[in-house]
């Protein structure tokens, strides 16, 4: 069984995000980090590989962006994974999630999984959809919010979290899992993990290693565009109630209350 967890490199969690005005992009200038939420992709690959229920031939990390998105494979590796494979090309800037489903569909194509495991959302675009997408590409089945796998040999029975409770449901592999951040602790890497991250094998693709044209990725290739951008309106301050009178501080407080209809 091989398993590909898709990875994405993100700005660091403790860098305010803004929006560049001129691209109608995401500013990725300052510290980047490895996706939080693909991490919990990994821990789960290697607790089917640990669980010994089907025998796990090799994991691979795959990301698709900039030349620093190496990074974001080196600490997948370190987390677990055997190998990574890279997809980076300018053309490939100003893709929205229908062309990076795509081409990152394309990449996974050419390495044949079994299974594909990714983190329902990224920390920066937070879309949530981007697995569906690859899923339709490669034909596969797909689920996500998913906070339970249990591997049978060609077939997985996954637990769900839904708006109205838990879904269980079976699928059948090939597929593409988007995990939630419940299903599992992922663990720290070893230091010894770390320091051989960088040796472990990686290959980088551009486009046309995977089959894409240029004006199938960026933005010729996108389905969406940004047209303008407003900020959020400015939050209120609230109203403040001294208690000097506590009789009259309930009245007010109920009155404000049932102004609102939050009481009957």
């Amino acid at each position: 069984m091989k398993i590909c967890c898709l990875v994405k490199e993100v700005p660091d969690a403790a860098v305010t995000k803004r929006i560049d005005p001129e691209t109608k992009r995401l500013d990725r200038s300052g510290e980047k980090n490895l996706n939080p939420f693909d991490t919990h992709g990994i821990e789960a690959a290697m607790q089917i590989r640990e669980g010994g229920e089907v025998e796990v031939d090799e994991i691979v990390a795959v990301t698709m962006g900039p030349s620093s998105a190496v990074r974001a494979l080196h600490k997948a590796v370190a987390l677990g994974a055997d190998r990574s494979v890279h997809l980076s090309d300018d053309a490939l800037e100003g893709s929205d999630v229908c062309a990076t489903g795509l081409a990152l569909a394309k990449l996974l194509s050419s390495e044949s999984p079994d299974l594909v495991l990714l983190g329902q959302q990224s920390d920066d675009g937070e879309c949530y959809t981007i697995g569906a997408v690859v899923a339709d590409h490669l034909k596969m089945p797909s689920l996500t919010q998913v906070i339970k796998i249990d591997v049978a040999s060609d077939a997985l029975t996954c637990e769900r979290q839904a708006e109205y409770g838990y879904d269980t449901v079976e699928v059948q592999m090939p597929a593409v899992i988007s995990v939630g951040d419940a299903i599992n602790e992922p663990r720290y890497p070893s230091l010894k993990a770390i320091m051989g991250a960088k040796k472990k094998a990686l290959d980088t693709k551009a486009i046309g290693d995977v089959g894409l044209e240029a004006d199938q990725v960026g933005e010729a290739g996108s389905k969406t565009q940004v047209l303008g951008m407003n900020p959020p309106p400015a939050k209120q301050g609230g109203e403040v109630i001294e208690d000097e009178d506590t009789t009259e501080t309930v009245e007010k407080i109920i009155a404000w209350l049932d102004e609102r209809k939050l009481i009957r």
